[in-house]
């Protein structure tokens, strides 16, 4: 090959990077922009991941992270080890699973009622009424299921004793934690949750309702048969970004739910991640124990979008 072809085929390779280049360079101001985005994540989501390593190693503050002996997988092993493993990756998973099969499904449920509303007016009480318990922060959340379960004082305990039921001390039996989590889950986030559908319902064109109306169709039809194929695709990713969260259940709200008499369901897995991490001063491991949690719900999110790709061919990725 001679010395012009070479030089030829050269530029022909360096060619995309240089449009590229010239694309970047006509639009600076768009990139310039894009810069306080991508140092927040480099500074505080990628950055921090250095941490990590701490999971690896038997942490001490006064020898810092670079210089505290590596033990490898021992936090991890001691972790699967504890008696606690087997009790929190139940009660986590009893949890999280129990809220995405019944909650998810409540929000769409919505949607497509509220869709049907004729009256304007009267849907937007509706929603404002829904929407307002998203922001009711977790604390005062709590104080109102604490005040109302009472035992002696609590709304649901005066109307069970007036129908002749016993009263339940709901806050200090163990198995009534999940019910008022779940519960209170559902409560708090269906109406904010049915947003997004409500927004899907409202891309679909008019004319397919006009069509099925002309051929006699009912509002359960058109629901069945052009609303629900209209919101699946969204569906279906809200699902599988919700599959990835199992593992990561609320502590906020579990923990301070979390009484004496019902650690036996209300322990999960970042419930005593905090309580060994940041009041035992075990960093390493509870850092092992947090990414063990993050790598089950990876796990679970790409298995998840895999056969949703294969089923749907609704994917994330």
């Amino acid at each position: 090959m001679s010395m012009s072809a070479t030089v030829h085929a050269r530029d022909l390779r360096h060619e995309p990077a240089r449009k590229k280049l010239k694309k970047i360079l006509c639009n600076w101001q768009l990139y310039l922009f894009l810069l306080p985005t991508i140092a927040y994540f480099l500074i505080f989501r990628y950055y921090p991941m250095l941490g990590l390593q701490i999971a690896f190693r038997k942490y001490k503050a006064t020898m810092g992270m670079w210089g505290s002996p590596w033990v490898g997988w021992k936090n991890f092993q001691d972790f699967f080890n504890t008696p606690a493993f087997k009790r929190v990756l139940p009660n986590t998973l009893a949890i999280s699973v129990g809220t995405l099969l019944i909650s998810f499904p409540i929000p769409v449920l919505l949607a497509l009622l509220l869709n049907q509303l004729p009256s304007r007016r009267y849907k937007k009480l509706v929603q404002t009424t829904l929407y307002a318990p998203h922001f009711i922060s977790t604390v005062v959340l709590v104080g109102i299921i604490t005040l109302f379960f009472a035992l002696k004082s609590g709304i649901v305990n005066h109307i069970m004793e007036a129908l002749g039921i016993e009263r339940v001390h709901f806050m200090g039996e163990a198995s009534w934690f999940r019910p008022l989590y779940i519960g209170s889950e559902i409560w708090q986030s269906a109406g904010w949750g049915s947003i997004l559908y409500l927004a899907a319902l409202s891309a679909i064109n008019p004319e397919l309702h006009e069509a099925a109306v002309m051929d006699g169709a009912n509002k359960f039809q058109r629901v069945w048969h052009i609303d629900i194929p209209g919101i699946l695709p969204t569906i279906v990713i809200m699902f599988i970004l919700n599959s990835g969260k199992i593992m990561a259940v609320g502590q906020e709200k579990a923990y301070l739910m979390q009484t004496s008499l019902n650690q036996e369901t209300s322990e999960i897995i970042s419930t005593y991640v905090y309580k060994r991490g940041l009041q035992s001063h075990q960093y390493s491991f509870a850092t092992a124990v947090g990414m063990f949690e993050s790598v089950v719900n990876l796990v679970l999110i790409c298995t998840v979008n895999f056969i949703s790709k294969r089923v749907t061919d609704s994917s994330l990725f």
